[in-house]
């Protein structure tokens, strides 16, 4: 009888800004190895892959390669369908970048494709399954905050045309603070909350035409294609009603420390940067009359991108199931999609997908290991 096999091999498509973060945490992992990367600069893909001791392939090389048997797909937004699709045809397990795909319909042939080959597909953002929104999760789940009736959750800034080396297609279809910063607020939120029933929402456009200030772009004109304000409600099955505004139109904001929050019967919480995977996590409870630093109930408070690739591994060698699913992607880009939909037709929008909660991660877990 053969050995169980202990060990996912990866291959990463797309060597951009982005990579980098995924190469280093899977380091980290031993249920994972990066076999290979790929991108269209094969350049790029050359020097990733000599920074990361793995081989540099075409594309085309890396979905034939047989000891590769999950793809991260770090590519554009516009192409994250494309390349998803493509390498589940080639009999490979997707981890995609945020959002799954541009379209709901390009999000749902993904979906349904995977469920036809027997492969899993999932998708960013993985940073709730760090320190602080474990630990945000465990706080919620013991009943600190009794039931949570209401929150907020606001990312504003003025845009990353002064920091990002190439921000037009931020401003692009696919682009823009919803489906760029959206993901990691909405999936923070299904996390803790569970599955969003319905959302009432307005957009808007603070400018026609940008202009990058950063020094690769500095000067170019940015048309803006897509809305960069959005502001709206939540209603979760829960019960539980958000006050969400994701923009790009802010020049400052006071709000930084606590990008969410959470009100309960009992307490309060403040959530941290759902972009990151560490804290602060505060809490406030009636019975202290006070906010209070919470000390992280979980592990994982560094940048850990590729830890929802780790637990997908785990996820096929122990045939459990994963939590960056891609159910729970779809429902988060359905969720967002809905905001332009509800301002468009300035109706309440029901959302018709309900994914599963993700489960929690245990106590007790050790740094490089995730439970089975």
């Amino acid at each position: 009888m053969p050995a169980k096999k202990t060990q996912i091999g990866i291959g990463i498509i797309g060597c951009g800004n982005i990579s980098q973060a995924y190469f280093n945490a899977a380091k980290k992992f031993d249920v994972i190895k990066v076999i290979s990367c790929a991108d269209i600069n094969a350049q790029a893909a050359r020097e990733k892959a000599k920074e990361n001791g793995c081989k540099a392939q075409t594309v085309k090389a890396l979905l034939a390669n047989k000891s590769i048997d999950l793809v991260i797909n770090l590519t554009i937004p516009a192409v994250h369908a494309e390349v998803s699709i493509a390498a589940l045809e080639a009999g490979k397990h997707v981890h995609c970048e945020k959002p799954l795909a541009v379209s709901l319909e390009d999000g749902k042939k993904v979906i349904d494709l995977a469920k036809e080959k027997g492969l899993l597909v999932g998708c960013a953002p993985d940073t709730f399954l760090g320190a602080g929104l474990q630990t945000c999760r465990k706080v919620v789940d013991d009943g600190w905050l009794g039931e949570v009736k209401s929150g907020t959750a606001f990312m504003m800034s003025k845009g990353p045309e002064g920091w990002h080396p190439n921000p037009a297609f931020f401003y692009e279809v696919g682009g823009g603070p919803m489906f760029d910063m959206g993901p990691y607020y909405m999936t923070a939120l299904v996390h803790l909350l569970g599955p969003v029933k319905r959302v009432a929402a307005i957009t808007g456009k603070g400018w026609e035409e940008r202009t990058a200030t950063c020094e690769a772009k500095f000067g170019e004109k940015l048309p803006v294609e897509i809305p960069t304000h959005y502001s709206g409600s939540l209603e979760f099955y829960s019960g539980a009603i958000i006050s969400v505004t994701i923009s790009f139109d802010v020049s400052a904001h006071s709000r930084g420390s606590s990008p969410i929050e959470l009100y309960g019967t009992e307490g309060a919480l403040k959530v941290p940067d759902p972009n990151t995977f560490g804290g602060p996590v505060e809490l406030f409870t009636t019975a202290s009359n006070e906010w209070q630093k919470q000390a992280f109930s979980h592990p994982y408070a560094d940048n850990m991108r590729s830890i929802g690739a780790a637990d997908m591994a785990y996820a096929i060698l122990n045939k459990r199931k994963h939590r960056c699913s891609g159910e729970l992607a779809y429902h988060v880009l359905e969720v967002m999609h809905a905001f332009e939909k509800s301002s468009t037709s300035k109706k309440h929008v029901t959302i018709k997908s309900k994914p599963a909660q993700p489960k929690a991660f245990p106590l007790g877990l050790i740094e490089g290991f995730l439970d089975k």
